[in-house]
């Protein structure tokens, strides 16, 4: 999975890179502080199922969010299947 940060103009600046645990988390993503603006996550599901010995049907999962606040921790999972996937703001 890796995280860019949005500018105006669409840009994306790296902001960190990272694979899963075995609880499917990733720790520690960012390099620097968070600050308020537009990320883009970017999963690669096509790797994770071909580790898995499974032919995958989805290549990358991309996710564009806006961070408001700062101050607060975001946790946003990602279901997947091998056909499917859907995402929202954990807690």
């Amino acid at each position: 999975m890796s995280l860019w940060r949005l500018d105006g103009t669409q840009r994306a600046e790296p902001q960190g890179a990272g694979e899963t645990n075995a609880d499917g988390r990733i720790g520690d993503l960012l390099h620097g502080p968070l600050v308020a603006g537009t990320y883009r996550l970017t999963f690669d599901v096509a790797g994770y199922f071909k580790k898995k010995g499974d032919a995958p049907f989805l290549g990358r999962v991309t996710l564009d969010l806006e961070v408001v606040d700062a101050t607060r921790a975001y946790h946003v999972p990602l279901l997947v299947s091998p056909f499917s996937c859907a995402s929202y703001r954990g807690s």
